[in-house]
């Protein structure tokens, strides 16, 4: 199977994938959660009880260290009144007045909701300490323009455990290194238009420096949160929600319109929750209790497909009319899993598979994960993109084949059991792991074992699955991928609602 990249090469630009939207939280250890922040309250020789009093003199320090930073910028702190205000559209009409050299670009106050602590007394234990809870305190949102990330803003709010919030876009960050190293591109928004070497650059956009990057947190930590200093742990911090997008940049909108309106229409119908977990790389179990569904949807823009299980989601849609991007945004990382060094408490590690963790660091490991995702959904669109070689595969499949001792009947598509066979193979979880005979007793309950190891034979003879060496287990051949797909889109979106049309009129 040829995919879609390569089939309209002369009519692509280039390809890139990148982190799109990263949204990070910055804490403190040392009174991030409640027993730690009643430690450190004793250890500073204060009364639980008289934990607001040391909380409000925090509290004065960043309200006037923000104050500060307004007067010594020329601005003007705006409080946001209205629920639905749009800080994104503010800040866009500001930086065309401004322009875009780095600095502080805008200050927004806000009464938000916040994690907070009270005091408490347990009569049984006779125990003073903290409990959490949740309150509202004023947050300051500082949007700057630096150098190496590009437009970002840092969320501070005035109340203990001053728990941030710091934004930033993978586009912009590699727009400042592409400056940095004196290479020509054209960004719009957040898309890549045009640039010199898609190949050279997707080479940059994989390198991201963590250290450079924690460097850089704490600097800007420092700059607009000067509690910073009284804590000497400083801020950790943890992923809390990423976007990773891969970009297909046609050389025209004319080029991509007709070619998207057909993968667009046919993925909402096509794809199944056992295809969008393994387009995760997850195997769906029948104890999973998330949600996963599909959604399309119609902007101003244009339209999208999302799919979503749980925390996950990955969506289609076309950006300027110009990109097929596909994206997966994920807002607990720790969904995903991969191989690595696992501590126990008693001193002891093992390797293997475990939920990625939520540090910075795990970066990389996403890059790979979530770049993997869009691969392997880029691939699905190019399967059901150009049906027209799959139905020339669908009329092969339907004649008989021989291995020169026996004659082996082809596939019908309206034969009940092979209608079962087809959609069984295309399962999801079937893609990553493969399958074998005991696979197929849910599906096919009524059929022995041993018919079923013929229904195999029948599909490894027609060149549609294949026997992994020195197993019982198989897994789809492209062949097999391709075939079955244009099988039961033509049949789910073709066939049957012809037949339904032909019902109506015969009444």
């Amino acid at each position: 199977m040829s995919m879609l990249t390569e089939r309209y090469d002369s009519k692509i630009r280039g390809v890139l994938s990148c982190f799109d939207r990263v949204l990070t939280t910055g804490t403190l250890p040392d009174i991030c959660y409640a027993d730690a922040i009643s430690s450190h309250l004793r250890s500073k020789g204060i009364r639980i009880f008289d934990y607001t009093r040391f909380a409000e003199p925090l509290r004065d320090e960043i309200r006037l260290h923000a104050e500060r930073l307004a007067q010594e910028s020329g601005l003007e702190i705006e409080f946001i009144r209205k629920k639905n205000f749009r800080k994104e559209k503010r800040i866009k009409q500001i930086m065309a007045k401004r322009g875009d050299h780095p600095g502080l670009v805008h200050i927004f106050s806000a009464l938000e909701p916040c994690p907070s602590f009270k005091p408490w007394h347990d009569k049984k234990t006779g125990r003073t300490f903290l409990r959490g809870t949740e309150s509202k305190c004023i947050h300051y949102y500082f949007y700057i323009l630096l150098e190496d990330l590009g437009l970002c803003y840092l969320r501070v709010p005035t109340w203990a455990p001053f728990r941030l919030q710091f934004y930033f876009n993978g586009h912009h960050q590699l727009a400042s290194l592409l400056r940095k190293k004196n290479l020509s591109y054209c960004l719009l928004e957040n898309a890549f238009m045009e640039m010199e070497d898609f190949a050279k650059i997707q080479q940059l956009a994989d390198s991201l420096q963590v250290k450079t990057l924690h460097r850089r947190l704490d600097q800007v930590a420092k700059t607009f949160c000067p509690v910073i200093r009284h804590f000497p742990s400083g801020y950790h911090w943890t992923l809390m929600q990423v976007e990773f997008s891969t970009d297909v940049v046609f050389k025209y909108q004319s080029d991509l319109h007709p070619l998207y309106e057909t993968i667009i229409r046919t993925a909402i119908h096509a794809v199944k929750p056992e295809q969008v977990a393994t387009f995760l790389g997850r195997k769906l179990h029948g104890t999973y209790q998330g949600e996963i569904g599909n959604d399309f949807h119609t902007r101003i823009e244009g339209t999208r497909v999302k799919h979503h299980m749980g925390p996950v989601s990955i969506k289609m849609y076309d950006k300027l009319g110009i990109i097929l991007r596909i994206e997966t945004t994920i807002n607990d990382v720790s969904f995903f899993k991969h191989h690595r060094k696992v501590e126990h408490r008693d001193g002891t590690w093992e390797m293997k598979d475990a939920p990625l963790k939520k540090s910075i660091y795990s970066l990389p490991v996403l890059l790979e994960l979530m770049a993997a995702a869009n691969r392997r959904y880029l691939e699905f669109v190019s399967t059901i993109e150009d049906p027209t070689v799959g139905i020339k595969n669908l009329e092969k499949i339907s004649e008989s084949t021989s291995d020169g001792q026996r004659t082996y009947r082809g596939f019908n598509l309206f034969r009940g059991e092979d209608l079962k066979l087809f959609e069984g193979i295309v399962r999801g979880q079937f893609h990553i792991h493969g399958f074998q005979n005991g696979s197929f007793r849910t599906i096919l309950p009524e059929k022995s074992g041993t018919q079923i190891s013929r229904m195999f034979k029948r599909l490894r003879m027609h060149g549609l699955i294949k026997k992994i060496r020195g197993t019982y287990r198989y897994y789809i051949t492209r062949l097999g991928q391709k075939t079955a797909l244009t099988a039961l889109k033509l049949r789910t979106m073709f066939l049957i609602p012809s037949l339904g049309k032909t019902a109506t009129a015969g009444i």
